[in-house]
């Protein structure tokens, strides 16, 4: 090891998931503004749809802190009785479009929630009418479900995510070194924290501010496991 080099301290650092963390931006406004609202929602069922990275989970968290209910898996669905868990009078079920999807629980679901008078959140990448369902009687269901769909992140929203993140981590970066990293990186809020991290431990190590060619190696070293990030000049 370079006697110049320092070994990383590894401490944990937990992302903020409440609301008022969360950013706003024209991308997420129909989002954020029904979250705050529950549980005034336009429909018992509502579906959230967003790209990765788009604040799915951001805002599914800052539901649970609202509602005080437990944020589910759509594999849950198979091992938890729907009264059991609509019984908070809420339920968030995450990654309700993945492959494997227990239909006929998630109907379920659907129904002791309308009975209870209860709300569901879904989260997923797409849109219920191009999900993989094969019940009729849940593709109903869903078909009267409110969908509020998240856009991809503006390049404002994504600079003040990345701008907040550094700072989270007491780490200040002059302005030019984030207007050269934001045309290269992958367009998600995912994978601003991703690189946030590698840069937060590239420079702990190396003793140095986070600097322009520190940013262009690190790109290119996650372009060999992220295509999106092959764009480094």
């Amino acid at each position: 090891m370079s006697p110049s080099a320092q070994l990383p301290l590894r401490l944990d650092h937990r992302p903020e998931y409440g609301l008022d963390s969360f950013i706003p931006a024209p991308s997420n406004r129909d989002a954020l503004a029904l979250i705050r609202r529950w549980p005034d929602w336009p429909a018992p069922v509502v579906v959230l749809c967003g790209p990765a990275g788009s604040g799915k989970t951001h805002l599914s968290c800052g539901l649970c802190m609202i509602s005080q209910v437990q944020i589910h898996e759509a594999s849950d669905l198979s091992r938890i009785s729907a009264h059991e868990m609509i019984a908070p009078g809420a339920a968030i079920v995450e990654g309700a479009d993945e492959p494997g999807l227990p239909e006929a629980e998630l109907f379920h679901l659907i129904n002791a929630t309308r009975e209870a008078g209860a709300t569901l959140l879904l989260t997923a990448r797409t849109l219920p009418a191009d999900w993989p369902v094969t019940l009729p009687d849940l593709r109903s269901r869903l078909r009267m479900a409110a969908p509020v769909v998240l856009a991809p992140p503006e390049d404002d929203l994504i600079r003040q995510v990345l701008v907040k993140l550094l700072a989270d981590r007491q780490i200040l970066v002059d302005r030019a070194v984030i207007d050269f990293l934001l045309p290269r990186m992958e367009r998600s809020l995912s994978a601003a924290a991703r690189i946030v991290e590698v840069l937060d431990r590239e420079a702990l190590s190396a003793g140095k501010p986070i600097t322009r060619p520190m940013v262009a190696a690190v790109l290119r070293r996650l372009g060999n496991d992220f295509d999106a990030f092959a764009r480094d000049t």
